[in-house]
This record gives structure tokens, sequence and C-alpha cells, in this order.
């Protein structure tokens, strides 16, 4: 990589070259320091050694704690020749049987290749298709030899996996995806990898019997421990699972056949294109075979795929809004011109002909470019410019990883390391290098930019300049259309004077002169041009010194029309793209703009956004949760404003929002406080956790303002232990695991809070514990509970977690609810209930209009009702008990008849025209309240049925009120 061998080291870097030299020698026994000093009379090898010295402060580190190690490279003939076949497997086969002396020796082994493999690298002995072959290769070796060991313990413990009706054993077969796949992984790359096997059975000839799935998730796990666990020696390699089916949520491993079931029927375009490196490391030839053949008839259709086009270009979106969102900018591998974009042309390539042309199925990157120009889907000078800008950002890669062993593509930021980085790569100044990555990356970005180009080709349009300047005319404004166009002049005159727009660098303000007239025009074309400007404004100004959204805006003209038009129509939509500039990405496609996508895809949305952040990368999960949240409900909002979405479905969607985050939150977090202490110990699979969601959440009934009612349970002997070194007992465990959530959730980031969590609804409130066994919670709902608290299980259920802790959850609400109650007392202590809330809620002060939820023949009249009649008659119509939304509720009362008919549907009527009116003021920032003559007959109706159901009840007298039932009484 230093392409002057001869080449000064600059001062500074000398300095810390002396100083390591020094340590080093000090670390030496006199023996062995004479040894070191024999081989450093050779010219070459004492060159080498100060320019790794001077460019990976991480070697120098690891040759001060390890002499040794030194000793035995530069002794040796391994810094002076490739790697032969099955080396590294060999010197592995030599380590210890002894788990925990393994995992010493296994680390100890990868620093020692590391340091060779940066040494070769870094004085140029090694071209850049090597390090990346010798780096892969290491990762290769380490999971083969990690396997054997942890497939030793478990055989001991149960026999070896057999197939049904077969004599022949099973394996684990580890699949390799991404760079590893492509044997081009980096210096300090993770490893994507899933786990299959091909045929279910169970074990044989061990003291107990597995079965095949549950033996190979634990084999699995134990893998992943092998490799990725930090110890004194630090890790071998860090291993990354989200790729395989269902992401985090989903099984560990996949059997053959439902691996291939879950690919025909669920498999998304992002998952063929993941697949592309996919690469088998172990089991058998055939097993490997069959492997390879199922996934090619995934990833490959049999003709050109035309159909992958719109799939790649919203790839390609997501690829450009993740740089703008991030500020990637100075990332070599995800930023503008980067190495994803230089792989996703290819793979963009791959995918719509790979079928057909059979060589571009290629696993590696730069023969794929090759045959591009081949085929003629790229100009030879296109193809010759990719292969350059890609190995020479390969190398920087591999330069910045070397620097400090960090999973970074970031170029740095310290002067020290910007020296090493440049001199490296050859340069004799900072400088002179980022002019040449800059040229190759603006090179990548032409390209980038003309693969899949848009369908409409935006047109700039001459407009009168009178509209945008200090000189702003407002009988130009006038002409145009605009109701009140002195207010709009004096509004654009104070931002184009503004102190923000006068200190922009020359290129935003550039753009945003060529912004603003079209943003005039598109908003004159609208009913209501003034609230159109007034509201985008504080847009324009919340992204003034993020140019790239003008460019993005000036591009896009439907996506412009779509800004102006949603921010013309509600305030509440101009404000969140105000506060969350990210989520203009979102208007570049109107197709999901406007349409709200169901549970299923939304899961799959989360977890291809979240698929290739680093794992320890907690802020940049959080971030990118909050990005998906915000832009789904923008989605939903778009979608309600242009009548494409009913007000049911509006609740669903929103619901379903919070229900895949919730589930993705806990995913993350259990990860996290599993490696910190291991898994509780208890019986049966699964995390024994789940979420209950109380209110809107259970009522699938959420609104855009709802926070979530949360009560967090577990199924676990609270005093047993987890797993880990770090042991804690379970309730411990559960706790901290519950407190990561609501941190995950509640945490004020870029984007906002993910949700506001109330979490009063859990046995004790804000005085109980914050997790709650199953057994105490279904002891204090016999024993403890109040009637509003079985209020508000009538609209509780499981939301995120563990399957059948949920289903036992579901029984046990109905089986609560379901009790046989003195209907009198219920009906006075609903009644009570719903006085004290009344009075809780009330200003004292006459106010003008209907206030939907709280006031007499409201929301919260009609919800009141309903959990009176679950409560009361659900003993003798058990289907009363099955659903937690108020409409099935009442639908359910009218099968029974224990309502009529007509009460149930006006009741219906009322209580889904007054949500979509308080959905209709959210929308517009303005309280819950709407004209009297409006709602009179809903009012009217649900009034009657409250006199004809509880009004004969007698309250007076009746306080059973205490500090807990604020949870109930808060505003919903």
């Amino acid at each position: 990589m230093i392409h002057d061998k001869n080449a000064e080291i600059p001062a500074p870097l000398s300095e810390r070259v002396s100083q390591f030299r020094t340590l080093i020698a000090e670390s030496l026994e006199p023996s062995e320091f004479q040894r070191l000093s024999k081989a450093l009379t050779q010219p070459a090898l004492k060159r080498q050694f100060s320019a790794v010295l001077a460019a990976s402060r991480y070697a120098a580190e690891q040759f001060r704690r390890s002499p040794k190690t030194l000793l035995e490279l530069v002794s040796s003939d391994l810094l002076f020749r490739p790697l032969g076949e099955g080396e590294l497997e060999l010197e592995l086969k030599a380590c210890s049987r002894d788990p925990e002396k393994f995992s010493g020796e296994l680390r100890r082994f990868r620093h020692k290749q590391l340091l060779r493999i940066i040494w070769r690298d870094l004085n140029r002995l090694a071209g850049t298709r090597e390090t990346m072959r010798d780096t892969s290769a290491l990762a290769d070796a380490s999971i083969r030899a990690a396997l054997v060991r942890c497939e030793q313990q478990l055989v001991a413990s149960y026999g070896r996996p057999m197939g049904t009706g077969s004599d022949e054993s099973q394996n684990l077969i580890v699949l390799a995806l991404g760079k590893l796949g492509g044997y081009e992984l980096n210096l300090s790359s993770d490893v994507d990898l899933m786990f299959v096997f091909a045929r279910s059975g169970e074990t044989s000839g061990g003291p107990r019997s597995l079965s095949n799935e549950e033996f190979f998730t634990r084999l699995g796990r134990a893998l992943i421990a092998q490799l990725d666990k930090v110890t004194v020696d630090g890790f071998a390699f860090r291993v990354d699972m989200r790729l395989r089916p269902y992401g985090e949520s989903g099984a560990l491993v996949h059997k053959f056949s439902a691996l291939e079931t879950y690919y025909q029927e669920q498999g998304r375009d992002w998952e063929r294109y993941a697949l592309i490196k996919a690469r088998p490391v172990t089991g058998s030839a055939d097993e490997q075979m069959q492997l390879n053949t199922l996934i090619r008839a995934f990833v490959y259709r049999r003709y050109v795929d035309y159909r992958a086009v719109e799939a790649l270009r919203q790839m390609k979106a997501l690829i450009l809004a993740e740089v703008r969102r991030r500020g990637l900018e100075g990332d070599v591998k995800l930023g503008r011109g980067g190495i994803r974009e230089i792989e996703f042309i290819a793979q963009c390539f791959q995918l719509i002909r790979g079928g057909r042309d059979v060589s571009l199925q290629s696993r590696e990157l730069l023969p794929v470019l090759d045959q591009c120009v081949v085929l003629g889907l790229l100009p030879k000078h296109a193809g010759d410019e990719l292969k350059s800008a890609y190995l020479f950002l390969r190398d920087t890669e591999h330069a910045i990883q070397a620097w400090d062993d960090k999973q970074t593509q970031s170029l740095p930021e310290g002067a020290d390391a910007a020296a090493a980085l440049a001199w490296a790569m050859g340069f004799s100044d900072h400088a002179s290098f980022l002019r040449i990555l800059n040229e190759h990356r603006e090179l990548v970005a032409d390209h980038f930019a003309a693969l899949i180009a848009p369908v409409d080709e935006p047109q700039d349009e001459e407009i009168d300049p009178q509209i945008w300047s200090e000189q702003c005319s407002s009988q130009a404004l006038s002409e145009l259309g605009f109701h009140e166009p002195e207010a709009v002049a004096n509004q654009l005159v104070t931002l184009h004077k503004s102190r923000l727009i006068a200190q922009l660098q020359p290129d935003g303000r550039a753009r945003l002169d060529r912004l603003m007239p079209l943003l005039i025009q598109a908003s004159a074309d609208l009913n209501e041009p003034d609230l159109a400007v007034q509201r985008a404004i504080p847009l324009v100004q919340a992204v003034a010194r993020r140019s790239a959204y003008f460019l993005l805006l000036i591009e896009n003209p439907p996506a412009l029309a779509d800004l102006v038009s949603l921010c013309g129509a509600s305030p509440w939509i101009a404000e969140q793209l105000s506060q969350r500039p990210a989520l203009l990405d979102e208007l570049l496609d109107r197709a999901s703009l406007y349409s709200a996508p169901d549970k299923a895809a939304l899961e799959s949305e989360l977890r291809q956004l979240l698929g290739r952040i680093p794992f320890e990368d907690l802020e940049a999960t959080m971030e990118t949760l909050r990005y998906f949240k915000a832009s789904q409900v923008l989605r939903v909002a778009a979608s309600e404003i242009a009548g494409r979405l009913p007000l049911m479905e509006v609740s669903d969607k929103l619901s379903f929002i919070a229900e895949v985050s919730l589930g993705r939150v806990l995913d993350v977090a259990w990860q996290q406080m599993s490696a910190r202490y291991g898994e509780p110990e208890r019986e049966g699979s699964g995390t024994g956790f789940q979420i209950l969601g109380y209110g809107k959440l259970g009522g699938i009934e959420l609104s855009y303002a709802s926070d979530l009612d949360l009560v967090f349970i577990f199924d676990a002997n609270a005093r047993a232990m987890t797993r880990g070194e770090k042991a804690v007992d379970n309730a411990t465990f559960y706790t901290r695991l519950a407190q990561r959530i609501v941190h995950m959730l509640e945490t004020y980031m870029t984007l906002g809070r993910l949700y506001e969590v109330d979490l009063r609804l859990r046995p004790s409130g804000a005085s109980g514990l914050l997790v709650t066994t199953i057994a105490a919670f279904e002891k204090y709902q016999y024993e403890n509970a109040w009637t509003w608290e079985h209020q508000a299980l009538v609209r509780a259920r499981p939301v995120a977690g563990d399957e059948a802790l949920g289903n036992r959850l579901l029984d046990l609400r109905r089986q609560v609810i379901s009790k046989k109650r003195d209907e009198l007392r219920l009906a006075r202590e609903v009644a009570a209930m719903r006085e004290k809330m009344r009075d809780h809620h009330s200003s004292g002060q006459a106010a003008k209009g209907f206030e939907l939820k709280q006031d007499p023949g409201g929301i919260v009249d009609i919800e009141f009702m309903v959990q009176y009649a679950v409560l009361a008659w659900s003993s003798r119509e058990p289907a009363l008990a099955v659903w937690s939304d108020n409409v099935r509720i009442l639908e359910s009362l009218a099968d029974t008849r224990l309502l009529p008919d007509g009460v149930c549907s006006g009741l219906v009527s009322a209580y889904l025209a007054m949500r979509s009116a308080v959905h209709e003021c959210a929308l517009q920032n303005k309280p819950a309240r709407a004209d009297e003559a409006r709602f009179h007959e809903h009012r009217k109706l649900v009034q009657t049925a409250w006199r004809e159901l509880l009004g004969h009840v007698d309250t007076s007298g009746y306080d059973f009120f205490e500090s807990r039932s604020t949870a109930f009484l808060k505003p919903r």
C-alpha cells in the first residue's frame, strides 16, 4: 500500500516509531532482543517494521504486548510469501481441546495472522485482493475450528444428530454472507452468517437425546459465543446473524426445506441482493451443493429480471437517503461514491441479468465488473474506472482499519491517524490523498447516479424572479393566486434577509435560490397557497445548512408538489417534516408515500433498515428505529389526508408500527442483555418475556400522538440465575431488560423519541415492580386488582415477545374479565370512576364546542359502556372476552343480542365519527373539539344508551378512588 518503499516517514509518525521501538525492546528478554536486532539488520525488514509501526497503532501495541509474536513473524518466512492451501486450518488443529484454552489460543492466533496480513498489506508485499482473501481465509479457518470444538462438547452430552430414516449424521452448515461470502473481508469486519442443516431428526449415542433443531440451535449459540465473546485476548470475529429469515426474531437455525419455503413464499428483493455472495463454509460437499442450488434458484431468475428494476430503484433511494440522514460523507464505504455504490452497480446487473448470463453469478465483485464490460452492460472506461476506484477505496479502508483494528470506514479526524493514512496510501500529505480519493468517488457517484435513473427527468422552469428576492412583489404573488399576497411577500422577504440565509455557503445559496421560486409556484396551484408557503418556510430553515435536500426537491418536481400539498393540508405534517427533515426522502416514492404497508411489510422493511448497522452501534440502531417510525407514520397521515385510508385502517396501521418497533427494540435489548449476562435459566424455549399493551395500543386504536401503556411480564424462576459469566438472578435480568427497552423508547435523539411510555397500569402502579412474573400477575388480578384495573384489562393484549407466554396471558385475560360479577356493584364502580374522570378533566371554565373525548356523550362514555358490558356479561357470553377493540366488542354485543342492534350500530357510528374527528384535529394541530351541531345526534344516542345502561345507579358517597387510578384518568 505504501507506494514508495524508500519514502521517509513523516516526522510526527517517526517519533511514534521511535517510542514503540523503545517500548518493544524493553518488553523483550535479552536473548529475544538479540534475535530481533539480528533480524532487523536486514534493511528491507527494518524499513518494513518501521512502516508498520508508523501506520498501525494496533500493530505497534500488539507487538509491545506480545513481542514473541513479532519474533515469530520476523524469524520465519511468513511475511514474505502468500498463505499455502489449508495452512491456517493445520495450525489451528494443534490448538487445545479445552474450550477455555482454545478460546484464548484462537484469539491470539487471530492477532498473529492479522499482524501478518497488515504487515504485507502496508508494505505492498500483498495486493488488495490477496489481503481480502487472506482475511477471509482467516475467518473461514476460525469458524471451522471453533465449530469442531463446540460440536465435540455437545456430541459428548447428546450424541450425534442423525437424519430421520437415515444412517447419515447431519452437519451444521455455516453460510457466509456479505464480504466473507465473496472472499472480500476487510481487516476489522464482522462476519454475516446464517446457520442451516439438511434434515430433521434427533441425536443418537449420547446420555440424552435432542431434536436436530435444538442441537444445532445450541451449537450455533456456542459457536457465536466462541467467536464473538470479548475476553482478555479480545474477540475472534464479531458475528452478525440478522440476515437470516425473519431477522433477529427468527429461529437461529433453519432446515433446508424451511429455508426454501420461506424464500419461495416470503423472500424479498433485498434478501436476493443479500444472498448474492452467500457461500457455505462448513458441511459436506453434497450438502453445500444442495444449499447452493437452493439459494441460486431464489437469487437468480431464468430470464432477464426487469421486475427487479423497481425494487433496485427503491434500494438505491434508500442508500442515498441514508447518506443524507446519517451524514456519511466521510465514510469510504457508505458515503457518496463509496464502496457500497460500486457493489450496488455490480449486484444490480447480477440480479437483473444473472439468471440468463451465468458468468455474472460470481461472488467476487471485480470479476463481475469485468463480465459487465464483456456483456456490454458497462462501457470499458466505466468498468476500468469502477475497478480502479474499488481497489483504491478498499486499500483506504484497510489503512483506516489497520490504524486501530476498529470496524470503521470513516476518514480519521485525528492528525496522527490522518497523516498515517495518507502516508500508507503513498501520498506526501493528507490533502494530496483527499484530492485523489475524491476524484475516484466523484467518478463512482456519476456511474451510480446513471444507474436505474428516475423515470421522469426533471426540467427546470422559467419563473418570475420577482417572487423570490428582497423586493418580492405582492402583485406577482397575487397574479399567481395567493389570497393574502402582501403577508406572504413579507414572510418571503424576512426569510430572504435572515441571517441564516445570509450565512449559507455559495452552493447552498444557489440551490435555495433555485428552489424557492419552484416551491412558490407549486404552492400557487393549491386551494390554500398561503398556508402551504407559510408552513413550508420552517422546513426550508431547518434544512438550510443541508442543501442536499434543496437539490432533492429541485430535481424531483413530484416530491416538491407533494411537500407543499401535505404542508397545506396539515400543519402537523409540516411540523413533523420541519423537525425531521430526513423524512423528505419519503416524498421520492409517491406509491409508498400514499400506501401504508401491512404488518409483514413493516417487519421486512425495518429488518432491512437495521440489517447493515453493526450490532454494537446502539445509537445508530435507535436513530434508525426513530426514522422508521416517523416515516411510516408520515405515510399513514399522507394516506389519510388523501382519503386512501379509512379510520379503522389508520388506527390499525399506527398500532402495527408500534408493535413492529417494540418487537425490534425487544430483540436488540435481549441481545445486549444476554450478551452481558447470559440467557435466563428457565424451562422451555423462547425468551420468557412478553410486553402487554394497554389502552389505545391494546385496543388497536392508536392515534398520531398516543403514548404506549405497557406492562412487562416474565415467566421464569425469579431466583434462578442467568447462564453467563456475569450471571445475575432472573428477576434482575428481566428488570434490566425492561429498563433497556424503556431507555431505547424514550431517549430523546436527533429524530426525537421513539415513543413515550406509561407504566402506571402495572400491578401496584408506580410503586410496583417494573416487571412481574406471570404467577404474580395472575394472583394480583384475582386478589388485589381494582375494578378500573379490570376495565383496563379489557383493552389489553400481548404486543411483543415470547409467543407461548403471550398465549398464556391471553387465556388469563379472558378468564379474569369473564369471572362472574355483581352487576349492580360493577355498574356503581364503573359509573363512579366515570364521574371521577370527568371531574378530573374539567377545567372549570366553559369552552366552545364539544370535547370529543371527555364531554358527556363522547368517546370515553362509549368506552366505559363497552368495558362494563364485557365485565358484566362475558361470564355467560365468552365471545365478549375475545376482542380488545371497542368496535368488534360492540359487534359481538349485537351478535349476542345483549344490546339491541340499533344501539350497537349507533354506538359504532358515533365512535368512528368522533375518533375520525380526533384524527382530523390532530393533523390540524388543534384540540380535540368539534362543532356541537355536527355531533348532536351522535351525542344524543350515546347519552341515551348511557342512561339505559348505567344511568340508574346511585354513585353518591361512593369513593373508592386511590392514587394509582391516575393512570386510568390521564388524557386518552
